[in-house]
């Protein structure tokens, strides 16, 4: 029996990047891409690598475009460290693996370097399919804590959970990532509000990938650990956006929540450098009359337009930068 598994990308709605710091955030799935698993018993242990992590390449500029969206390590890596992190579990909560192994592929249509956490896409899916192999089953409000270790303990991925929250429990959530409550339970709040509820939406992304992955120094962290009065305002009043987003929603006040998307990416500006690539997606939206915000760290943004011909608007002005609009399917 084949085990097929799946993880799709995710779009920040409201919040970020307050999720790493004791924050609120809204998130939404993207069906449109997704990262899967496939997974079947044979008698020794074997991951598939994917091509990117093979080393043969067309030539040398293939190589250095290579290195630049993935770095010096493919994704194997995400792989083997959830399988270890996945033993790991099993062992410290005395849950006895039978002698079986498998071999595992891999494969992700999530697009790279651009904020929609195709990282966390694969650990999310080698879980779940670990899971299903081993008729283990983790609760749903622990599983993106675990995912999230993995990442940072493992392979010493900078992230917050955000992203493995929204990727286990999919659809649209209201996260709340109170103090005592994370560091008393590991992990936080998580509601799940009706897609239904929300506006049109688009998501744009840059396909020039040379011009989002090199990397824009931000010493926020540094800055939020000295109690930097800026720095704990802005962040402070971004978690405060996705409470206020959350009753916009129930409430069907996509006015209201327009703004706040908006509010959202101008707070994150105030405290945060952003690449003049990034900008001009934001600014290039905002012009066509939609709202624009980052779904993540950079490299692609979300926001809500109002009508079909706005849609196409979008669509042309951002193809004229490189970058691709698409309408997220959330469920």
């Amino acid at each position: 029996m084949i085990i097929e598994t799946r993880a799709f990308a995710r779009a920040g709605l409201l919040g970020n990047p307050s999720d790493g710091y004791f924050g609120k955030t809204i998130s939404i799935v993207v069906r449109n891409f997704g990262a899967h698993i496939s997974l079947y018993e044979t008698p020794e242990l074997h991951i598939e690598p994917m091509d990117q992590d093979l080393n043969i390449y067309k030539n040398i500029h293939d190589l250095v475009e290579s290195v630049n969206l993935t770095g010096y390590y493919g994704a194997s890596r995400l792989v083997k460290a959830s399988i270890k992190k996945f033993a790991e579990y099993c062992v410290q909560n005395n849950i006895k693996l039978n002698g079986k192994n498998f071999t595992v592929r891999y494969h992700s249509s999530i697009p790279r370097q651009v904020g929609l956490a195709g990282s966390s896409a694969i650990v999310t899916a080698t879980f779940r399919a670990l899971m299903k192999f081993y008729q283990v089953s983790i609760p749903d409000e622990l599983l993106p804590t675990i995912i999230l270790a993995t990442e940072v303990e493992e392979l010493g991925i900078n992230a917050g959970l955000q992203d493995r929250v929204i990727q286990v429990y999919e659809g649209c959530v209201f996260m709340d990532f109170e103090r005592k409550s994370l560091e008393k339970s590991g992990y936080g709040k998580y509601e799940k509000l009706d897609p239904r509820l929300l506006p049109k939406l688009y998501i744009a992304y840059k396909t020039d990938l040379g011009k989002v992955s090199g990397a824009v120094f931000n010493d926020l962290k540094a800055r939020y650990e000295k109690g930097d009065e800026v720095a704990l305002s802005s962040l402070n009043r971004i978690a405060a956006l996705a409470e206020e987003g959350r009753e916009a929603i129930l409430k069907h006040d996509h006015k209201r929540l327009f703004l706040l998307m908006n509010e959202n990416f101008d707070e994150r500006r105030k405290v945060m450098n952003i690449s003049d690539s990034n900008l001009e997606m934001v600014e290039t939206a905002r012009t066509c009359g939609a709202s624009a915000k980052f779904t993540g760290s950079g490299g692609s943004i979300i926001g809500i337009y109002k009508d079909d011909d706005m849609l196409k608007k979008l669509i042309i002005e951002l193809k004229a930068i490189n970058a691709r609009v698409i309408k997220p399917h959330i469920f």
